[in-house]
């Protein structure tokens, strides 16, 4: 167990720890190719669809951000296929912050495209964008995918998708509500791919991914000035593809206690984890299986359960972790399970999962 304490602190290292540089030359394509002549009414020419396939699997980078969340040092994101046409991740930092990320195929202005939609919760408000793929280059060691939104174009709001080796680069550009003559950076992530293996379930039921239409937007952005929704609480009014309507995904209800002897700070954190392969082999830590995060939020001690919503059906293991001297960092004489709690989810599905805090980092 004395390596425990070293081997812990990369357990959930978005806590505590700082942004690692990295070169623009990396993330920017040499060049990137407009949309083509190519007859785009046909769905065989779907644009931006080599993206589906890229994307799959586990990431994990930093992320460096203008908005009031600031920078994180680590973003873990699960993409797996939800349909034969689409794939996507749902993430959460806490109960009042998330994000769920979606590419999928669309028909829009008699064209076929990926669109990607990008939305969730920022300090409890609700944001939902649309974007359409409108420049693509796709080359043996590198490809570039630019989605623009829908109406006004990449004058409003645009993001960049770029694949090098074993890298992804998300980076997002917005006018800040149109306050702006052109986008400014809102946030880029430099990630690296963890695992493929998590995806290959639906990968494989699916026969992901076809090039056939996901959701038709030919009508639904009538009388709109932005393809953007916003609500101060629940599902946004008009709101073409909400989250309740995604396909096959499911909830998990986790909700943990403290052994006898461990009695928390109310106001000190609990960091809950999900993983798709265990961490534990009886006392000692799998350091090589922490590329299998999926899922982490963050609650006060005070909130003894968190559901997490539209996850990926498979089979998880799940972890909890207090931070008893509240610098949300993992140290010694901090408290953990050390159990390898498991559980199943199966599609549109619910189920409850419960872990013990019953360890103590030597």
């Amino acid at each position: 167990m004395k390596n425990l304490v070293l081997i812990i602190f990369t357990f959930l290292m978005v806590f505590g720890c700082k942004p690692k540089d990295k070169t623009t030359e990396e993330e920017v394509p040499a060049t990137t190719s407009s949309v083509s002549a190519t007859d785009l009414t046909n769905v065989n020419n779907t644009y931006g669809f080599g993206v589906l396939a890229k994307v799959k699997g586990i990431w994990d980078g930093p992320v460096t951000s203008t908005t009031a969340l600031g920078n994180f040092p680590q973003w873990i994101v699960d993409f797996r296929p939800i349909a034969e046409n689409q794939i996507s991740s749902k993430c959460e930092l806490d109960a009042n912050n998330d994000i769920f990320m979606s590419f999928f195929i669309a028909k829009y202005s008699n064209e076929y495209r990926v669109a990607f939609r990008n939305g969730g919760s920022f300090v409890g408000m609700k944001r939902v964008s649309y974007f359409l793929a409108d420049s693509v280059s796709e080359t043996a060691t590198k490809s570039y995918y630019r989605f623009s939104e829908i109406l006004i174009g990449k004058k409003r709001a645009f993001t960049e998708v770029i694949f090098s080796a074993d890298s992804l680069y998300i980076k997002s550009y917005t006018n800040v509500y149109n306050t702006l003559t052109n986008p400014t950076p809102h946030m880029v992530w430099s990630a690296k791919q963890q695992d493929v293996t998590s995806s290959a379930a639906a990968s494989t039921l699916f026969s992901f991914p076809k090039k056939t239409l996901a959701k038709d937007f030919s009508t639904v952005f009538v009388g709109k000035t932005e393809s953007m929704y916003f609500a101060t609480s629940g599902i946004p009014a008009g709101d073409p593809y909400p989250e309740n309507a995604q396909p096959y995904l499911g909830q998990t209800t986790a909700t943990y206690s403290f052994a006898p002897g461990y009695t928390p700070v109310l106001s000190n954190k609990v960091f809950l984890l999900l993983t798709t392969q265990p961490l534990f082999s009886g006392f000692s830590f799998l350091t090589s299986n922490l590329k299998y995060r999926s899922r982490i939020v963050t609650l006060p001690a005070s909130n003894s359960s968190f559901v997490f919503n539209y996850m990926h059906p498979g089979t998880y293991y799940y972890y909890a972790y207090y931070d008893n001297d509240g610098n949300n960092t993992i140290n010694s004489g901090d408290w953990l399970s050390t159990a390898n709690t498991t559980f199943s989810l199966g599609a549109v599905g619910t189920t409850t999962s419960n872990t013990q805090i019953n360890f103590t980092i030597p």
